[in-house]
């Protein structure tokens, strides 16, 4: 299936109709098509084929949007890098995914100069900046600027070519590249439509980095159905809330940071946001106190997904998302999956073990690592290393990442438990719980908290307070944090192994 003729369509049925909004631009499906034609036929023009690898270093902006469509109609591979990675980690990641051109924000030049002997694959007139004129690169304007904005020539795509590359998140380790092909996009084209309920006239409004495989939930069902999108450049909770009413926004992706955000503002409002048919939480889980206070303030809105860039998924409906809150919902349609022990073996219902599960939009496997694929891989079944359960129902809970599993006196401790009751003190807007090494016990379970603004807490009141109310004393914290910010990657996660690296270092 494929993907690149869904704006060719829409811009031959529904021209006219609103497609984009970013900043203060407003593009028609005419005028998007327009504008994405005239940076394919630019890149063809510049000599790369079917097949090569384009990598992009940008925060969210126009440019960053036609690159992904672009792909989509030229069978070039689209690589979107975090633009927060720098020196060697951006030159490890283009490197490995063989990118043979680069467009950048003219923020990077002096990185991406810095970095120039180390990426022999880029010739000079395929670096490419937006933003500045700086010697050594071409700017983006004067790149496209001859090119025609017809459509470009067919690429003759298949369902097995590859579309992108999505590079893990993670900090540690060398880095992945997660491959997806036409094929896997065109189902998160129609699953995550049908599951969200997404429509011609819906409206939808991302506000959180559009270059992490989460932000994919919304973007390819957006083309896919030939409604509204509205970009924005960078998460900002008053101005989501005020887009919202403006905008009569329908469907919106946020990780629970921001949800987290948009709740404790002052500004917060529910009858402002009665348009919405749809908040998704997705990235990591919601704390059940926030899935209670946005059920309560805008019920039957409320989504959580779980999944991994590599390719499974489960999502909890907004339907079951008060009677089963605990939940994160069951595997899209075409997919299996099963929790299996440290055997192999599938465990009962209630049982602890490790998620795993097979279907349409698992990866083709991680880019020139086969030995890493086969690990995760295992007979079409991908294990995603994170600890669940399922109910007599089938909906699946998750307990936590299993690496981030505690081991304490012998005894297993997953922090989410922890988190689940510090977040119900006053004044915590975030908890994320670590082990600490500790001579006697091996690892103790360590409190990082956030505070809601203008707020003080006594670090013993809480730890006592939550002492009190955990259901076992190898539960019990041994030491609390107070951060002004939580450290977070691109997508929004909590890096909590930066968290315990810190405090281990004494720099909490």
């Amino acid at each position: 299936m494929d993907i690149g003729i869904l704006l060719k369509r829409h811009a031959r049925y529904r021209a006219e109709h609103t497609a984009l909004m970013i900043g203060s631009e407003r593009f028609s499906y005419h005028n998007l098509n327009a504008r994405v034609n005239q940076l394919a036929n630019a890149v063809l023009a510049a000599g790369l084929v079917k097949g090569d690898k384009i990598a992009s270093v940008l925060p969210n902006c126009f440019e960053l949007v036609a690159l992904y469509w672009m792909a989509a109609k030229t069978g070039l591979v689209f690589v979107p890098a975090s633009p927060m990675l720098q020196g060697s980690g951006l030159a490890t990641l283009l490197n490995n995914s063989d990118s043979k051109m680069v467009i950048a924000d003219a923020a990077f030049a002096d990185v991406l100069n810095d970095i120039k002997d180390q990426t022999p694959l880029i010739a000079d007139t395929n670096r490419i900046l937006i933003g500045g004129d700086v010697n050594g690169f071409q700017s983006y304007d004067s790149f496209v600027k001859a090119a025609s904005t017809e459509n470009p020539p067919d690429a003759q795509l298949t369902d097995d070519d590859p579309y992108n590359i999505m590079y893990t998140s993670g900090t540690t380790g060398a880095p992945k590249g997660i491959v997806h092909t036409h094929y896997i996009r065109s189902n998160y084209c129609t699953q995550f439509a049908t599951a969200f309920r997404m429509m011609p006239e819906s409206v939808v409004l991302h506000a959180g980095s559009i270059v992490f495989n989460g932000a994919m939930l919304d973007f390819m069902p957006w083309m896919f159905v030939g409604c509204s999108y509205i970009l924005h450049e960078a998460f900002d909770a008053e101005a989501v809330m005020k887009t919202i009413k403006a905008e009569n926004v329908t469907h919106m992706v946020m990780v629970p940071s921001q949800i987290v955000a948009l709740l404790n503002h002052t500004a917060f409002d529910p009858d402002d946001l009665m348009s919405l048919e749809m908040i998704l939480s997705v990235g990591a889980p919601l704390h059940l106190e926030y899935k209670q206070k946005l059920n309560a303030a805008l019920p039957d809105r409320f989504y959580e997904l779980y999944g991994l860039t590599e390719g499974f998924m489960t999502v909890l409906d907004r339907k079951d998302s008060t009677r089963k809150a605990g939940s994160v919902g069951v595997p899209t349609a075409f997919y299996e999956m099963k929790i299996v022990n440290e055997n192999g073996d599938e465990c009962e219902v209630g049982e602890i073990g490790e998620i795993c599960g097979r279907g349409p939009m698992l990866m083709t496997g991680y880019y020139k690592q086969d030995d890493l694929t086969d690990k995760a891989v295992i007979d079409g079944w991908l294990h995603s290393g994170d600890a669940g359960y399922v109910d007599d129902e089938g909906f699946l809970y998750l307990v936590d990442r299993i690496k981030d599993m505690i081991i304490t006196g012998g005894v297993n401790v997953y922090p989410k438990d922890i988190e689940e009751i510090i977040v119900q003190y006053p004044n915590i807007a975030e908890a994320s719980v670590f082990g600490a090494a500790d001579e006697k016990w091996g690892e103790i379970p360590v409190a990082a908290v956030t505070l809601l603004p203008d707020t003080q807490i006594d670090p013993n009141d809480l730890m006592d307070w939550t002492n009190s109310r955990v259901g076992a004393k190898f539960q019990r914290i041994k030491d609390v944090v107070i951060l002004d910010t939580m450290p977070r990657n691109v997508a929004g996660k909590t890096l909590k192994r930066e968290i315990s690296d810190d405090y281990s270092k004494g720099k909490t």
